[in-house]
């Protein structure tokens, strides 16, 4: 026999991880980068040279991925020196190894330590049991306990002593199926079920006994299965072989045995006269590392071997179905059952959620919280029908919260939701949906942003199944399913969520002050703790692969960012984002994060909300930056609502309109706009709306110049925000019509009434005010999809004038003019443009079906450029501009001069 140790090319990372200081998550093409080093290399056929064994092994060169490895490249492409920030950059980098290397000394790859959902939690186990995982450091006993054990602490508990839990502090309960009354075991204790179909092969009749003897009927070639019936076969001949057929039968008699390389020398002397075919199976040892694997084989032999399969498909047909199971076993823990998880800790006995919990009960009529195994049949568990959109060169995002999202006073469900506002989000002409409150949590009136249970949809909302089916109707639907994540801080809740898990305080939580938020009263994470770091990792792709979501928007990344939670004065200088106050683990952490997201699904949206606008957001891992998609410009929104709240109409500013709306012109096709969010709805601020209008059911007919400023105003703050940035804008849902009222989420204050946690739909059916605005947005959108406004370069803003209140800017071949001035109208106002030619108006916002004056006739809705230097530019227009209006022109026809 010989033995020949390979590795495939789809395996090499498995063996490098451990070994390489600076290994990353590859992609496929990244696999077929790595080289093996002659220490790896243990395998030698026949037609190797054996003197190749002799030459000096070269230095093993870095990999490919190694090489493009730059931690200040961003700032070498930007030019930026700045020596307290580069060296930071380098320390994070350097870091970011020694943590992988942790890392590696447990998990394979990082793909790995991503898939904890995979082991931790409740699973199905083939051999009709369900296993339970949990990790609790500071525990001393474990058992699940629930509603299917009668609550017992003692009935199924962890093995005692090391078999109950790793040094690592993951516990482990076993929970065996239970026999039906008149049902026998199994032929065979490790029978496996496939819970996936309701039939499998094993349940056609065909006894195991008869399977196995099939399979060793092909597998085994005649004469060679007599070694299966005769364990000592093999060792009494090569006893025999070597001592003759009357060799010692004692270790006295047998006396003291050469040593290997004496024996091997007598045999290769005794058999010196032999043909070279007689050593076709010999040993190389020229005294070099990991020569004893160097076998020298028979080529024939070894293809031989290699195309020898084990009978696999047969032992498959040995797997029964889901059916069969259910024929034979109760099942320990069915699905629907309430448990919780039981500790025993040096401060006294605990219940718990557990934290991998995919559902979760968070008040179950004013008893304890409690998880619920979620585990359908076949008939009830959703089947995915649509797959996910193609990615838009350009994101139309509409932000949502489920519960606020009906029109009556009450908490809506995800299946209302799923068949009243997302085919309005689709009549709109948005193309995501950012959904925020999704994911469980324990008080309602906090909007979703203290999270409990980071694996469980609400249940306020409905089941998992009901949450599937919404994303698979908005992927049917053309709409991609962005998810607001909440990693930066946690609830601060004991039976429900994650702090005190154990019985520690730093399980999963810094302790002392660092762990507490400072202003909010949550937890703080810590990042830089590896059973944390696969926590929130695994939550991630947990929600990709459980629920198909499309992307996340990290919520609030300043609050882990910095040790102070972006509370803090920051002037942009670099000195401010590497100082004392930054918190590494947590760059490590979002530098991971993205890196497993996009390796493991490529298609994936990564936005980050940080408000201090920490350097590299969207720069890539490689080159020192945090590697997201996208980051949201929350300095727009502050803007707007400083001036409608601040100042007054004619001393509006347009210079820092351009300047806040373009943002950071290196990263504008990264930038999210949005004129406002949740945030000035729930926050406890006012909407725009409320600002603008006011209260207009209150308001008597002579208010018709207010509704008439509030509606001029809400319609160009909309259209320069959505046009003049990037390739992403968001709006939250209602806003885009003027929703009249604020939300108030059912708190002590209001008498935990839902009176304003809704959202006024009905405002709609009439034709009248709000249907206008909406008619406007629906336009806005409408321009998007037919002339790509936002997937197009960067703009020209070529005149911006704080005297008139105008601003003129052109993305490609369009032309957007605003007049922001109150009462001023001009006649023939002119703006340069870069083409000469026909200039034909698209989108009016004084249209009369806008809700507008309709000072514009058609007939002046074309308009030829003539020949005249304005704003460094040889042509230039000449147009009618009303005030407090907007028009956008399409270049129609080029003119040749």
């Amino acid at each position: 026999m010989f033995f020949v140790l390979t590795a495939p090319p789809q395996s090499l990372p498995l063996l490098l991880c451990n070994n390489h200081p600076n290994f990353h998550l590859p992609n496929k093409t990244q696999f077929q980068k790595f080289k093996l080093s002659k220490k790896w290399r243990c395998s030698a056929s026949s037609k190797q040279p054996q003197q190749q064994q002799n030459q000096p092994r070269k230095k093993e060169e870095p990999s490919t991925s190694e090489k493009r490895v730059d931690p200040v490249g961003f700032l070498t492409r930007l030019g930026i020196t700045h020596r307290a920030f580069s060296q930071f950059l380098r320390e994070r980098h350097k870091a970011l190894k020694n943590r992988k290397d942790e890392i590696f000394d447990r998990f394979i790859n990082l793909k790995e330590l991503a898939s904890g959902h995979e082991l931790l939690g409740v699973h199905r186990h083939p051999q009709h049991r369900a296993d339970f995982m949990e990790w609790a450091p500071g525990a001393r006993y474990c058992a699940l306990v629930g509603d299917f054990n009668d609550w017992s602490p003692t009935e199924n508990s962890a093995r005692e002593g090391h078999l109950g839990h790793d040094d690592y502090g993951y516990w482990f309960v076993i929970l065996d199926d239970k026999l039906r009354d008149g049902e026998e075991a199994d032929d065979l204790y490790f029978q496996q079920y496939n819970y996936v179909d309701d039939y499998d092969k094993g349940d056609s009749g065909v006894s195991i006994h008869e399977i196995f003897q099939k399979a060793n009927d092909e597998y085994w070639e005649p004469g060679e299965d007599r070694f299966l019936k005769s364990r000592y076969e093999v060792a009494s001949k090569l006893y025999e072989q070597m001592f003759g057929p009357n060799g010692p039968q004692t270790m006295e008699e047998l006396g003291d045995i050469p040593d290997a390389e004496t024996r091997y020398e007598a045999y290769r002397e005794q058999h010196k006269d032999k043909p070279p075919e007689f050593f076709r199976y010999d040993v190389i040892d020229s005294e070099k590392e990991y020569d004893i694997y160097n076998v020298v084989d028979d080529p024939i032999s070894r293809e031989k071997f290699r195309k020898k399969k084990p009978p696999l498909a047969y032992w498959f047909e040995t797997r029964k179905g889901r059916k069969a199971w259910m024929k034979k076993y109760n099942p320990r823990l069915p699905h629907g059952s309430k448990y919780r998880v039981y500790f025993n800790t040096p401060n006294g006995a605990l219940e718990r959620v557990p934290a991998w919990a995919t559902y979760v009960l968070p008040d179950v009529e004013e008893n304890q919280a409690c998880a619920v195994h979620w585990d359908p049949p076949l008939e009830s568990a959703h089947k995915w029908r649509n797959k996910p959109p193609k990615l838009s060169k350009s994101l139309r995002i509409y932000e949502c919260h489920v519960g606020i999202s009906g029109l009556e006073p009450k908490i809506t469900s995800f299946n209302d939701f799923t068949e009243k506002t997302l085919p309005f989000i689709k009549e709109l002409g948005y193309n995501a949906v950012q959904l925020f409150g999704v994911i469980e949590h324990k008080d309602y009136f906090t909007a979703g942003y203290r999270v409990t249970n980071m694996y469980a949809v609400s249940s306020r909302y409905g089941t998992p199944e009901d949450f599937k089916r919404l994303v698979d109707e908005a992927h049917g639907l053309g709409l991609l399913v962005f998810l607001d994540i909440v990693h930066s801080y946690s609830a601060a809740d004991e039976m429900v969520g994650l702090s005190h898990f154990d019985g520690t305080n730093d399980c999963y939580f810094h302790t002392g002050k660092r762990g507490q938020h400072k202003y909010w009263g949550t937890r703080m994470f810590k990042y830089g703790d590896v059973d944390v770091l696969q926590y929130l990792l695994s939550n991630l792709n947990w929600w990709v692969e459980e629920y198909q979501i499309d992307g996340f928007q990290f919520h609030s990344l300043s609050s882990m960012i910095y040790t102070h939670n972006g509370f803090a004065t920051f002037t942009g200088e670099l000195e401010e984002y590497c100082n004392q106050y930054v918190d590494r683990d947590a760059l490590m952490y979002l530098i991971m994060a993205n890196d497993i997201l996009h390796a493991l699904h490529p298609n994936i949206i990564t936005i980050a909300e940080d408000v201090t606008h920490y350097p590299g957001l969207c720069e890539p891992t490689s080159q020192g930056g945090l590697g997201f998609d996208y980051y949201v410009n929350t300095s727009a929104s502050e803007m707007w609502l400083s001036f409608l709240e601040n100042v007054p109409d004619n001393k509006w500013s347009m210079s820092k309109i351009v300047t806040t709306l373009m943002g950071n012109k290196l990263y504008a096709d990264k930038m999210i706009l949005y004129a406002e969010n949740h945030n000035q709805s729930i926050s406890g601020g006012r909407s725009f709306a409320e600002i603008l209008f006011g209260n207009i059911e209150e308001q008597s007919p002579k208010s018709t110049d207010l509704l008439l400023r509030g509606s001029s105003l809400h319609k160009l703050i909309r259209l320069i925000t959505f046009t003049i940035g990037g390739r992403a804008y968001l709006n939250f849902m209602g806003n885009e019509f003027g929703h009249p009222k604020k939300v108030e989420f059912p708190t002590a204050s209001n008498n935990f009434s839902l009176e304003l946690a809704n959202r006024r739909w009905d405002l709609l059916t009439d034709q009248g005010f709000y249907s206008d605005l909406f008619s406007f947005d629906k336009d806005m959108m409408k321009l998007d999809q037919t002339e790509r406004v936002l997937s197009r370069g960067l703009l020209n803003v070529h005149h911006v004038n704080d005297d008139t209140m105008v601003i003129s800017y052109m993305r490609g071949p369009l032309l957007f003019i605003f007049n922001f001035h109150p009462t001023n109208s001009y006649e023939r106002y002119s703006v340069g443009v870069e083409e000469a030619g026909e200039y034909q108006i698209i989108l009016n916002t004084d249209e009369k079906k806008y809700g507008g004056r309709d000072i514009i006739s058609s007939e002046q809705y074309l308009k030829r450029s003539i020949r005249k230097r304005i704003d460094g530019l040889q042509d230039c227009l000449q147009v009618l501009l009303p005030s407090r209006t907007a028009q956008v022109y399409k270049l129609s026809r080029i003119l040749r001069v």
